[in-house]
């Protein structure tokens, strides 16, 4: 698909109309068919509703397009071939994203990186050697652009390619004293925003930064966290649009590293090195699995909701909500292979009866297991810190008899 311009300037009067965010808009395309049939309905659907609404002017939708022409930029729509295929397939991505340097950056693999504003020396070190090594081993590295763990992660991806999420527009970059880091970040990166340019962000604009921050990527990694934290509101975001969170452990003496633990205790997969993110998102890359969510997740309800709604969305008479997302149906499974919905004691019972006296490499292992490379690794930390298995010099794996 490739609107016309005049179909592009619809898109944009109708996100931009008062209440109208992701869902809402995706409702009145399924009812009406096209954004010009949606603006002419809207009108008389919030009468029905007991609203007044505010329409987007088509003079301020097009000011809008000619000041991000001026910036450099461009608006890409959801269904066009640039539009990034990992975030069309989460169920609020946003019709309309705006993006400044390389459009083609957004059709590689990437993975999120993101962490504490306020990060220890040891985390700035730990992310930048992180974000080096997946840019050095053919990921975009996506990040907010805020202070500390984000700025490290672009800082270190910058030759291999980076991609900036911003809470605002994309002339209002946040905070102010990264703005030289966007303007080398889109030489060989992006910059991206749904948000309309002029417009600073506010306390809900940064939850939904976060959601695309996610969404964009196969994989989120959280270096350093609080408790309570963005950083762990992009892990929930990551883990209910089905993708893989990762965490960095650290000190429980030290509050930063809370979060991160904490996501640990609740299914995501420690991460002390880039090649634990590679080796789980390897298989995703060139395949439709890549966008199904994986065979394993974090608990319900694991990370941090946001305080407040993200949208104020319409709840319009007559017509039904937008359905979620579709997901590719999973590819069939193979002889011998361990089903998605195995339980972790099933994996662990596997684990155990394969191993023994004799020490074994993990790729062994995962080949004769048959389960995901992830599930066997998570399964193995559990039962190294029960005291169930021992680790030799090299990786290699046995059990503890007795």
């Amino acid at each position: 698909m490739v609107l016309s311009d005049r179909q592009r300037l619809d898109w944009l009067r109708l996100i931009r109309s008062e209440s109208v965010g992701p869902r809402t808009f995706r409702s009145l395309m399924n009812r009406y068919g096209g954004a010009a049939a949606a603006l002419e309905a809207l009108p008389d659907l919030a009468r029905q509703a007991g609203r007044t609404i505010r329409i987007c002017p088509q003079a301020e939708a097009e000011r809008e397009i000619a000041a991000l022409d001026r910036l450099g930029g461009r608006l890409l729509a959801l269904g066009e071939g640039a539009y990034p295929p990992a975030l069309q397939a989460i169920d609020t991505a946003p019709p309309l994203i705006a993006v400044l340097g390389r459009v083609d950056v957004l059709l590689r693999p990437c993975v999120a990186i993101v962490g504490s504003r306020n990060a220890s020396a040891a985390g700035l070190k730990f992310t930048a050697r992180l974000a080096r090594d997946l840019g050095e081993a053919g990921f975009v590295v996506v990040s907010g652009l805020a202070r500390g763990i984000d700025t490290a992660a672009h800082e270190a991806s910058l030759a291999a390619g980076t991609v900036a999420v911003l809470a605002g527009g994309l002339d209002q970059v946040y905070p102010p004293q990264n703005l030289p880091l966007l303007e080398r970040l889109v030489v060989e990166g992006a910059a991206i925003s749904e948000m309309p340019l002029g417009l600073a962000p506010r306390g809900r604009d940064f939850p939904r930064r976060n959601r695309l921050v996610s969404g964009l990527s196969l994989g989120t990694v959280v270096v350093e966290a609080a408790r309570k934290s963005g950083s762990l509101i992009t892990a929930r975001f990551a883990n209910e649009q089905g993708r893989i969170v990762f965490a960095v452990p650290g000190s429980p003496l030290d509050p930063r590293a809370e979060g991160g633990n904490h996501l640990i205790r609740e299914g995501a997969t420690l991460c002390a090195e880039a090649a634990h993110v590679v080796e789980a998102l390897a298989p995703l890359i060139g395949n439709d699995s890549a966008l199904l969510p994986p065979a394993a997740a974090m608990r319900d309800g694991a990370g941090e909701t946001p305080t407040q709604p993200l949208w104020d969305e319409l709840d319009l008479p007559g017509i039904e909500p937008a359905p979620m997302a579709r997901w590719p149906e999973a590819a069939p499974m193979t002889e011998g292979s361990v089903s998605a919905a195995d339980d972790t004691g099933g994996i662990r019972r596997r684990v155990l009866a394969l191993l023994g006296g004799t020490a074994v490499s993990l790729d062994d292992l995962v080949r004769a297991s048959g389960c995901s490379a992830r599930d066997i690794s998570r399964t193995v930390l559990d039962l190294e810190l029960e005291g169930a298995i021992r680790r030799h010099p090299g990786g290699a794996l046995s059990r503890v008899e007795g």
